[in-house]
């Protein structure tokens, strides 16, 4: 039983992943093998990923992830002066 072959909840509660761990997992995998996905691109990814319907409720975490997983961080940047008057 691997989650290549069995995407179902109860295949990911055996392997001891909770819905939201298996998800965020897999969106951030996918960000990493295609990166250019719209949204809807990658709901549709979502359900060739998912094919049961039990998963399809997380299909918004997944394209939340997925986005978060694409979208570069931007580091918090803070002036000397801003650093100051926060110490003061």
């Amino acid at each position: 039983m691997d989650l290549l072959t069995e995407n179902r909840p109860e295949t990911c509660i055996d392997l001891g992943l909770d819905c939201g761990t298996c998800v965020q997992r897999c969106a951030s995998t996918t960000a990493v093998v295609c990166q250019d996905l719209q949204p809807y691109g990658a709901h549709k990814v979502f359900l060739q990923l998912y094919p049961s319907p039990a998963c399809h409720p997380m299909a918004e975490a997944f394209v939340r992830a997925y986005q978060e997983a694409v979208t570069p961080s931007m580091p918090v940047m803070r002036t000397a002066r801003a650093s100051a008057a926060a110490a003061a």
